[in-house]
């Protein structure tokens, strides 16, 4: 059943929206009370709960909807965070980890587990490069989103460059895949949400508004050397040349989603550092 909840006083409704690969996301959308009615009845609409408006606070370990009467728009993930984690329960996952990390696995370990435990936790923007092809790189975002689920998005380099931004300003994980972002404006911007707390959202027809923002910003590219400018000291980004998969292996998308029940047990009671 569609989840219906008034904000102030406008109604919204939570659905789920098919995605490009098949997956169902979390959207909500504007709802009319007149619709609502037509649909439940006038009575239904002493059912809806109110609250007082949108809060962003991502969290994987305590998540709560609701929080002081205001509605958080961080989605929840659906794993089983009770399952033990039972060592040797993820060698595909790790031997992938450690294709896309090499020598610095334990470093890519934390910084995921920071995404997890931490998610306030400012981070460097990661980026994944290869001139080659069949890196993994792509695998890599898409196994990221179905461990954070609705709470990442895949986007283009338009996509950052619009100025309508609702749509990912949200999210925990920001990934541009193919990234080309070759204008001083673009570095400029992406350098300063990667250290910034608060973010103005701005939807179609509607106002600006000052939110909270914890995005890590992931980027991945075939171009090597000019997929954005950075200065030769900046400290703000972490870039990886990945190489190509030694074995090209057709159900290594597979094997990495099945072990994800584990993956997430071993992120979720792994200590930053070990």
């Amino acid at each position: 059943m569609a989840e219906y909840f008034r904000i102030g006083t406008n109604y919204f409704k939570k659905v789920k929206k098919p995605g490009m690969s098949g997956e169902l996301n979390s959207i909500i959308l504007r709802w009319s009370r007149q619709a609502i009615v037509d649909d439940h009845g006038k009575g239904f609409l002493e059912n809806i709960e109110k609250y007082e408006g949108f809060i962003v606070q991502p969290s994987h370990t305590n998540y709560k909807q609701i929080i002081h009467n205001f509605y958080n728009m961080y989605m929840p993930l659906n794993h089983d965070l009770e399952i033990d984690f039972q060592k040797g329960s993820i060698p595909n996952t790790l031997n992938f980890l450690e294709h896309i990390f090499e020598n610095q696995l334990e470093i890519g370990l934390d910084y995921l587990s920071l995404i997890w435990h931490k998610p306030k936790q400012i981070l460097p923007i990661l980026c994944l490069v290869s001139n080659e092809r069949n890196t993994g790189k792509t695998t890599f975002l898409n196994w990221l989103n179905m461990i954070f689920q609705d709470n990442m998005t895949m986007n283009k380099n338009e996509d950052f460059r619009s100025r309508f931004n609702s749509d990912w300003s949200e999210k925990i994980i920001i990934a541009i895949d193919e990234v080309l972002l070759d204008k001083r404006e673009d570095s400029e911007r992406i350098k300063n949400l990667s250290t910034s707390q608060v973010f103005k959202t701005e939807s179609k027809g509607k106002d600006k508004i000052e939110t909270p923002f914890h995005g890590k910003f992931i980027l991945c590219s075939n171009n090597e050397e000019n997929f954005i400018l950075i200065d030769e000291l900046e400290i703000r980004y972490w870039v990886r040349k990945v190489p190509p998969l030694k074995n090209l292996d057709p159900d290594l998308t597979d094997k990495l989603q099945n072990e994800i029940p584990q993956f997430v047990a071993f992120l979720h009671h792994r200590k930053i550092g070990s």
